[in-house]
Parts: C-alpha cells; structure tokens; sequence
C-alpha cells in the first residue's frame, strides 16, 4: 500500500526527536504534504516551527480520524504522553510505534484492546536513510496497514516483517543495539593502529572506511559474508595470522558477541 491514505487523512508524529525528525524528513521528500502531518513535541526544533509556516500542524488540535499516529516519545516519556491519544484509539486510525522496550499490549491497555497497534524497532542508520526496522502488528491491523506502515518506515532503510512479537528483543539485541557493536569496533580497530605506530587520525580514517567499505560490499555483493572472508583470507598470510585469534572459540568473536548479544536480549526482556 501507498502513502495515499496518509496524503489524504494526515498523519500524526508523537515525539519529534532525532528518529522523528529523521522520518519526517523521509515523508516529506517521499510527497506527503506538511499540511497533512500534525506534531506534537513539547520542544519543538528551529526546523518544526520553519515547517509550521509552510502548514504543518505544531502542537495542534489533532484530526478526528487521521491515518496513522505514530508513536516516536521516549519510553520514560509514555505514561505521560500516550494517554492524549486515548480519543484516537478503538477506530480505523493505525498506531504505529517505534518506542524501544514498549510491548503492545502497553498500548492497548491504554488505546483499547481492539486497536490497529503496529510496534517497530529502528536503528540509528535511519538518521541517514540506511536503517533497518522490523515490525509486527496485533490482530487487528490488516495487510493494509501493515503496508502503510512499511512505506512510512522505508523513508529511513529497509523493512522486515517478524512472526512474533517475542521475536522483538532478539531484534533489539542485533539490529537495534548493533550499530554500537560497530561503532566500538572501528574505536577498537583505531587503537591497535595506534599500538602499532600509526597516527590516531590516520588510524581512525582508515578504521572507519575499512568498516563501511566491508559493511556496503557484505551488503551488496551476491557472496556470503562467510565467502568474503574467505576471498580476503591468504593461507599462512597476515589476515589468517589475525583471524586465528579473532575465530578462537574460546574468546574470540564468535563467543564474546554471542555473550553480548544474549545480554542485550535479557535486558530488553527485562525492560519489556
């Protein structure tokens, strides 16, 4: 499904941070009028009240029946925020919630039972367009709305569609989180340059273009991330030299992000 039924019934954004801010720049270069999208931010940015002169609604008084309102507040900020939605709920408009750690059933407790209610986890990279987001909905949203949902979330990167919700902090623990992982890597990867003689400017250059380089060519190249390692692998070379502490079972990558993302999902069920 396309944007239309937004286009033409409005949109509502609760929350308008970065993540918000990101997304609503997506819709608007995807077509959707400023005049159909309706904010409410207790802060808003130099950026909304620009927008707001061109006919975005700021902190107005909302539609009867808008489309979609999608949830973008931080969690801590729920329990205040979701109940000026409460008039919104029960009737054809889709909530769709990109809250980290708020399971569906906290909305609909506070929405109604038989609310649309789609919860999706982004990640960071959506800031730039290169996120990914996985989403799943209740009972009662249908193929249409998930679709609607899919079109508004693929303004900042890729969609995947979960089974289950239980599924959630599996997600949380690698996509969500997993931008981190990466970020210390390149921080990791830097230092041992610099252990090894090299400039901490130089180190960190050549650190953060290694990771994005291998990042995109994983991302899209036909072979297997398995295969590109082998392909980059001499035998008896330096990468194998560094691969035989890297793969060790022991302490290597494969036991220690496994112990971190494990962690990560505890956490996300606990919060959960």
């Amino acid at each position: 499904m396309s944007l239309e039924k937004v286009k033409t019934d409005g949109l509502v954004l609760l929350g308008c941070g970065k993540m918000g801010s990101a997304m609503l720049e997506g819709w608007l270069a995807g077509g959707i009028a400023p005049d159909q999208v309706w904010i409410l931010d207790p802060a808003p940015s130099a950026r909304l009240q620009d927008l707001a002169g061109q006919g975005l609604h700021l902190n107005a008084e909302l539609p009867e029946t808008p489309a979609v309102c999608v949830i973008a507040v931080k969690p801590q900020m729920m329990g205040e925020a979701l109940p000026q939605m409460a008039a919104l709920g029960g009737g054809e408009t889709v909530f769709l919630s990109i809250a980290a750690g708020t399971p569906i059933a906290a909305f609909a407790a506070v929405l109604g039972e038989n609310t649309p209610i789609i919860r999706a986890m982004p990640n960071t990279p959506a800031a730039i367009g290169r996120g990914i987001t996985a989403l799943i909905g209740n009972p009662y949203v249908d193929e249409a709305a998930l679709g609607m949902a899919e079109s508004l979330l693929q303004a900042v990167g890729q969609t995947v569609r979960l089974a289950d919700e239980s599924q959630m902090d599996a997600v949380t623990a690698v996509s969500g989180s997993g931008p981190a992982y990466v970020f210390h890597l390149i921080e990791t990867l830097a230092v041992a340059g610099v252990a090894e003689g090299l400039p901490e400017d130089l180190a960190m250059q050549l650190a953060k273009a290694t990771v994005a380089g291998a990042g995109a060519l994983a991302e899209q190249s036909g072979e297997s991330p398995e295969q590109l390692r082998i392909n980059v692998t001499s035998p008896g070379g330096t990468t194998a030299a560094a691969l035989q502490v890297l793969m060790d079972p022991a302490d290597g990558f494969p036991a220690l992000m496994r112990r971190a993302v494990q962690a990560a999902a505890a956490r996300s069920r606990e919060l959960g």
